[in-house]
């Protein structure tokens, strides 16, 4: 079973496997979309499309966050659209980095499935070494029946968030927040994507590219001495991550199953929905 990632030799080998399905997650925030014409021009063979707005979140709302978890009703109709299943080896793929790759990732966990891997280096590597590619419209799916339930012990929530600002546990140690956002966003300087700049008080700034080298995840070795510093004693559960809008915090949370640290939890809403609430403390920098 492969549940964090896999190269792209590896899953090259793997093609055409029974109980392999590869998910294509190009994406771009810019131009929502760019990543399924892509995927029409040239993708991985046999994989399908998951769209980040339609398939990987779900409806938005006055106190949402830009990119809400999808219902367990609609994630399971769509995985089994897919042809996921319980015994299914899933590995998903975006154009590079793994942001959206990631989001997809999480999100099968979330819900019981564990036999899911990110391709490392994404579709750019997939290219760079020469290897099959397909066009034009993708074969039919064999659907199948997902029944995968969600697990909560991995979200956090906003107003578990306020507690811990309120009470000092975030600014005395006691729990840490992870926000993947670029350092500029976090302090509050070139917000460019939220209507509010800034971060949440006592959270710490770890971007997801740092967990990246050359466009591929670092060694694990690497990882776990990188976060063990960030932990500093605390374990992954006592562990949060955020975003902008709880796709990129994705990338810390399978950073952190890479380095065997393992057991953080997704603020989902992120960001972008704790500044829902004017209420909620906002901090900057500078």
């Amino acid at each position: 079973m492969l549940d964090t990632l896999i190269s792209a030799q590896e899953l090259a080998r793997r093609l055409g496997q029974p109980r392999l399905v590869v998910i294509d997650c190009r994406f771009d925030l810019a131009r929502p979309d760019w990543g399924e014409t892509a995927y029409a021009a040239a993708r991985i063979p046999q994989s399908r499309y998951a769209h980040l707005d339609r398939d990987l979140s779900g409806p938005l709302s006055s106190a949402s966050g830009r990119h809400p978890l999808p219902t367990p009703a609609a994630l399971g109709e769509c995985f089994g659209r897919w042809g996921i299943e319980a015994d299914t080896q899933v590995v998903a793929y975006d154009q590079g980095p793994g942001a959206f790759a990631a989001r997809l990732w999480w999100l099968l966990r979330w819900m019981g499935h564990r036999r899911v891997a990110v391709l490392d280096g994404g579709w750019a590597t997939w290219q760079a070494e020469g290897l099959p590619l397909e066009s034009g419209a993708p074969a039919a799916a064999g659907a199948r029946r997902f029944t995968g339930r969600p697990d909560p012990r991995l979200l956090a929530d906003a107003p578990e968030l306020e507690r811990a600002v309120a009470a000092g546990e975030l600014e005395r140690g006691e729990r840490l927040l992870i926000d993947a956002r670029g350092a500029d966003r976090f302090a509050g300087r070139n917000e460019t994507l939220d209507p509010v700049a800034g971060h949440i008080p006592g959270a710490v700034n770890q971007p997801f590219t740092e967990n990246l080298q050359e466009g591929r995840f670092r060694a694990s070795s690497a990882l776990r001495a990188r976060y063990l510093q960030i932990l500093r004693g605390r374990t992954a559960s006592e562990t949060v991550c955020m975003c902008g809008s709880g796709v990129t915090a994705c990338h810390t949370l399978l950073a952190l199953e890479i380095a065997g640290l393992g057991g953080a939890r997704l603020y989902a809403g992120s960001w972008s929905e704790w500044i829902r609430d004017p209420a909620r403390p906002v901090t900057r920098d500078g």
